[in-house]
C-alpha cells in the first residue's frame, strides 16, 4: 500500500488496482473557499497554497473516492466537477449520500456509524467526529471517520476532522489500527473553540495510537495556525516523533 499526501486533508491510497481519493480538495490556490478565519488570523481565500507538482497526473488515477464530510477544504468545486466528469464512484456518510446524489455525485457506498460495509474486495465502518469542542460542532454539522481494512493491508483509521473523544478513543485502543490519521491544523473561527484537536488532544491520541501516525491537515488553509516546523519541534520534545509521519504536500510513503 502507498500513501500520497496531496494537502491539506487530501491523500491517496494505493492498493492493488484501487487509486482511492479521499476528501479532495483540487483546485487552484483561492478557489475553494472564502477566509475562514479574518480576525484571529490572516484573512486569505483557500486553499493558501497550491497543489504539489505532478498531483492532477496522480489524482487523474482515480478509481473511487471517499468523503469525510462537505466542507470545502475537504470536497471542494473543483473536486465535484472532477468527481462528475469522470463517473468515480462514492463513499460517503449515509447522512450526506442524498445531498451529494443532488449534487450529481455517483453514491456507490453509503456507509453507517459503526456497521461494517463492504468496500473494495476488505471492509469500512463509520465512526463518530466531532468538529469541535463545545457549541461550535452543531454548526460545523455530520462528519464522518472510517475505519479501513483491505485486502491483505495494513489497517487505516481516519480520524477526520475531530476532536479526542470517546468514540476516538476506543477505534485507537481497542481496533488496534496499523496506520492512524489525525488532523493536526488545530483549525479555530474568530469565535468559538477550536474546531480541531488541540495540541494536547494530539498529544494524546498519538500516545493512544498503537502504531504509526499521518499527520496531516496543516498548512493548507488560512485558519490552521499549527506548521509541520512546530508540531514535528513538539513530537521531538514529547519523544513521540518516531511513530510520526508530517509530510510534505506531494510526498508519499510506502506501508
Amino acid at each position: 500500500m502507498t500513501i500520497h499526501h496531496i494537502r491539506n486533508a487530501t491523500m491517496i491510497i494505493e492498493s492493488n488496482d484501487h487509486v482511492l481519493l479521499i476528501d479532495p480538495m483540487i483546485g487552484d490556490v483561492s478557489t475553494a473557499a472564502p477566509p475562514f478565519s479574518f480576525i484571529r488570523f490572516k484573512p486569505k481565500k483557500n486553499p493558501i497554497v497550491p497543489l504539489p507538482d505532478g498531483a492532477m497526473n496522480l489524482i487523474n488515477r482515480t478509481t473511487h473516492c471517499l468523503i469525510t464530510h462537505q466542507h470545502a477544504d475537504h470536497l471542494d468545486m473543483a473536486a465535484l466537477d472532477f468527481l462528475r466528469e469522470n463517473n468515480i464512484p462514492v463513499t460517503c456518510s449515509h447522512l450526506d449520500k442524498e445531498d451529494l446524489n443532488k449534487k450529481g455525485l455517483q453514491i456507490d457506498n453509503s456507509i453507517e456509524y459503526y456497521k461494517t460495509h463492504d468496500f473494495l474486495g476488505g471492509s469500512i465502518e463509520g465512526i463518530p467526529a466531532r468538529h469541535g469542542y463545545g457549541y461550535v460542532a452543531k454548526p460545523m454539522g455530520n462528519v464522518m471517520g472510517y475505519y479501513l481494512k483491505l485486502p491483505n493491508e495494513q489497517s487505516v483509521y481516519l480520524s477526520s476532522d475531530s476532536i479526542y473523544t470517546e468514540d476516538v478513543q476506543n477505534v485507537l485502543l481497542k481496533k488496534q489500527p496499523d496506520i492512524s490519521v489525525v488532523a493536526c491544523g488545530s483549525a479555530q473561527l474568530d469565535i468559538f473553540k477550536p474546531l480541531l484537536m488541540t495540541i494536547e488532544d494530539i498529544t494524546r491520541f498519538i500516545e493512544d495510537a498503537p502504531h504509526q501516525v499521518i499527520c496531516n491537515h496543516l498548512e493548507a488553509v488560512n485558519h490552521c495556525p499549527t506548521t509541520r516546523k512546530g508540531l514535528k519541534e513538539h513530537l521531538i520534545s514529547n519523544g513521540l516523533i518516531e511513530k510520526c509521519w508530517i509530510p510534505a504536500d506531494g510526498d508519499q510513503k510506502q506501508y
